[in-house]
């Protein structure tokens, strides 16, 4: 799923799941992430390959979304402290309901799953993390008279801080197949057991980056160890 950024509101209701989410370390702050139950169940379903569908989020499904949102957090938290130049530790929990605190800017994380249904994640992020965020100018000196001073940017050029997040560094896996087995069938493993993945012999690779998948190949063998011949790499930017 590719996300956009909107800043059209989501109204809320009873039903909704919220999670708070405190920054520690080289900044700190608050954050506020309230999801539609039919949003938080689709997101669900996608982290767990489930593909029936469900009329509400179970406790399983809430599980799910939870540690989906934590590795979500971990990602973004690496790549933060790349560009701050500290370490930044993000902490997501399950909230009762609405933050304490006025949100300095709420914003929203809108996309659609395989059947075109909206998802939509509504971000509040309080004033103090805003202010930790908010990129600092540099000093300019006053314009000498008549002398119209350039107008300051906000925020860098898209793609100028990119170079700090180059030597950042990822875990990727490769996936064979898997399966869904329920606990009694784990419980029963022993050695010699042969558990049969969901993909064949000729099916392709995926190739992971903390669990989503970004490319896929062929498995080759190079100086006697495992390697992945890449034979397609998934664009995650929408199409224009």
């Amino acid at each position: 799923m590719a996300f956009e950024l909107s800043a059209d509101p989501v109204a809320a209701a009873d039903s909704d799941l919220r999670y708070a989410m405190t920054a520690g370390g080289a900044v700190r702050g608050e954050m506020a992430l309230r999801l539609a139950a039919d949003s938080a169940m689709r997101l669900a379903q996608k982290f767990l390959a489930e593909t029936e569908p469900a009329s509400e989020p179970s406790s399983e499904h809430k599980e799910a979304l939870q540690e989906l949102l934590r590795q979500i957090a971990g990602q973004a938290a690496t790549a933060l402290g790349a560009s701050v130049g500290g370490e930044v530790q993000l902490q997501l929990t399950a909230a009762a309901g609405a933050p304490a605190w006025s949100g300095a800017s709420t914003w929203y994380l809108r996309t659609r799953d395989e059947a075109g249904t909206p998802v939509v994640i509504e971000i509040q992020i309080n004033a103090e993390l805003a202010s930790a965020l908010k990129p600092r100018a540099e000093a300019h000196p006053e314009p000498a008279a008549g002398v119209v001073a350039p107008p300051v940017t906000p925020f860098p050029p898209e793609g100028a801080s990119y170079q700090r997040l180059m030597d950042v560094g990822l875990e990727v896996k490769l996936r064979f197949g898997s399966r869904r087995m329920v606990l009694r069938d784990i419980l029963a493993l022993s050695a010699g057991i042969v558990v049969e993945l969901d993909s064949s012999v000729n099916s392709p690779v995926d190739l992971l980056l903390d669990g989503r998948t970004i490319a896929q190949g062929e498995v080759v063998v190079v100086d006697g160890k495992y390697g992945l011949r890449v034979t397609q790499v998934f664009d995650p930017r929408p199409p224009m």
